[in-house]
């Protein structure tokens, strides 16, 4: 039993700043409840603010503004498809639960002032499987003012000034190689400079989508303590949550928290020891700092079961010399590039779904060496499509040993120590696949997400052949956006024991959670979408709770 003695009480107590724990904060207050929120780090927006700030929000009420239909039958049918059975973390209830809030939600946001702003080209991740579509489940919000929120919006963790948006990027990467990339780039300037002129400071992508939920935040009053991270959950006699400790700047403080706990802490990315346990590999991650598993720790130690702790939100990156990672996207999927294991043979569609190739190269290490793989880039390809990787400096990745670059296949062959002949045959016969248009190893450039990132001026737009040097080879490892595993929780967003019951008043979403997209990634914003949505419904059971003892 817990000694009931506090130093402050609120309704709801949130750990952590991303979307999924301001979107709790959000939705209890716009409930009526006091919440209080407490950032571990110094920096407010987690993973969320870093991102790509898109939102997969299947069956949305605006995807007739952009000539698409859906339904409830057509995405379940589509998660059916692509997530399979993976257990409880996604079951039947959380994922018709997620389905059912995302019109909610969407319409909850935008009355509160969040300006949504949608997308009819991204399509699904598995655009061909049943239920799956070739556009418009993705949204995001339109850009952030900075200066809406004062000083404060120095805290976070928003990185670029720049009003861009999700839908720009496909189209920026080939900017100076097609007339409509070359449009699309005018059109984000003119975008910039029109901001400038009102005098605001814009910020898109996931900056965006943080900015708004934190305006959105503080518009309700919601007070936000950085540098407080949560330690341990107090229960009662009952076993039910009531409250946690804190370690805030001055000391620890026990909080009372009448409606429960959400945890929005984040994944484990940044714990070495618990990638080591739990993938075999350090991690090579985008995730910020503070991404430690805490949280999850703090909901393990409450009796919490955990699910999915081997996986991760995989995507090929780059290794950097500062030990950070950069993620690939387009660079992988344009066509004249190919990705090789370090005996110089492919393994995999290069233009995949990030998490498929991340699963690849982990799967072929485990036959042959792949991590590091090699990205391979003929000429053209770095003539014709940004590389976000070489905007950091060729020289230093050449210096790290990061970037490899040779005149000849032959010898970028002996300088990676793959033998020439290897190396050589798997081009030619890849070359004969972009002679074709069809890639009978792997099927590149088959679906409209594989074409998404290309040329569609080609007879395959992810096809280009590997014959014009310098040749440049950049180190490919498993990287991640996060983890996906985490504390189970049910279609509430409580979170369950290890007997199989939801434990009163604790809740969790986002990446402390175990996914409901399981193993896979059905579309852009597999983890914001039900960050947002499920720490939504999380506040909503809380509140009824507090409501239920008034």
């Amino acid at each position: 039993m817990v000694e009931q003695t506090w130093d402050e009480e609120v309704d709801l107590l949130v750990a952590g700043s991303g979307a999924a724990a301001m979107s709790a904060a959000i939705a209890a207050a716009d409930e009526g409840l006091t919440v209080l929120i407490v950032e571990s780090t110094d920096k407010w927006g987690g993973t969320t603010a870093i991102s790509g700030g898109g939102l997969w929000m299947p069956n949305h009420p605006d995807m007739g503004k952009v000539g698409k239909s859906d339904s409830r039958e057509k995405v379940l049918e589509y998660m059916d498809a692509v997530i399979g059975d993976v257990g409880p973390a996604s079951s039947d209830e959380r994922r018709s639960a997620y389905v059912d809030a995302v019109p909610e939600v969407f319409n909850a946001w935008r009355r509160l002032g969040i300006r949504w702003a949608l997308s009819s080209d991204y399509p699904d991740y598995y655009p061909d499987k049943p239920g799956g579509m070739d556009g418009g489940r993705a949204i995001e919000t339109e850009p952030f003012d900075s200066k809406r929120l004062g000083g404060w919006f120095s805290a976070s963790r928003a990185q670029i000034p720049a009003p861009l948006k999700t839908d720009d990027i496909w189209l920026l990467t080939r900017a100076w190689s097609s007339r409509t990339g070359f449009v699309r780039g005018a059109q984000v300037v003119g975008r910039t400079l029109k901001g400038v002129l009102a005098g605001k400071r814009l910020y898109g992508l996931g900056g965006a989508y943080a900015g708004h939920l934190m305006m959105t935040v503080r518009k309700l009053g919601v007070e936000v303590r950085l540098r407080t991270p949560i330690t341990t959950i107090l229960k009662d006699e009952r076993g039910a949550v009531v409250g946690a400790e804190v370690a805030a700047p001055g000391g620890t403080m026990r909080i009372r928290a009448r409606a429960g706990v959400m945890l929005g802490t984040g994944g484990f990315a940044r714990n070495t020891a618990w990638r080591q346990k739990y993938h075999g590999v350090p991690g090579y991650t985008s995730a910020p700092e503070g991404d430690l598993g805490t949280g999850i720790q703090a909901g393990i130690d409450a009796g919490g079961d955990v699910a999915l702790m081997d996986d991760a939100w995989w995507g090929a990156s780059v290794p950097m010399p500062n030990g950070e990672a950069q993620f690939v996207l387009n660079e992988r999927s344009d066509p004249y590039s190919i990705m090789v294991d370090q005996s110089g043979r492919r393994f995999c569609n290069e233009s995949a779904s990030y998490i498929d190739v991340g699963h690849a190269i982990l799967e072929r290490d485990k036959e042959v060496p792949a991590i590091p793989s090699w990205l391979i880039l003929d000429r053209r390809h770095q003539k014709k499509f940004l590389n976000n990787v070489a905007l950091t400096g060729l020289k230093k990745l050449k210096k790290a040993g990061i970037v490899v670059e040779a005149e000849s296949l032959e010898t970028l062959a002996a300088r990676l120590g793959m033998e020439p002949d290897v190396l050589r045959g798997t081009i030619t016969r890849f070359n004969g696949f972009c002679q074709t248009g069809v890639d009978e190893d792997f099927d590149r450039g088959r679906t409209a997400y594989d074409n998404y990132y290309g040329d569609p001026s080609l007879k395959n737009p992810n096809l280009g052949p590997i014959e014009r040097g310098p040749f440049l080879a950049f180190q490919i490892v498993p990287g991640d956006l996060g983890t996906k595993g985490g504390l189970l929780t049910d279609e509430h967003a409580r979170v369950i024991d290890t007997e199989g019951a939801p434990i009163e008043g604790l809740y969790a979403a986002g990446n402390a959670s175990a996914s409901v997209m399981g193993r896979t990634y059905p579309g852009a914003g597999s983890t914001i979408g039900p960050a947002t949505v499920f720490g939504y419904l999380g506040a909503r059971h809380a509140a009824a709770r507090v409501r239920s003892t008034v």
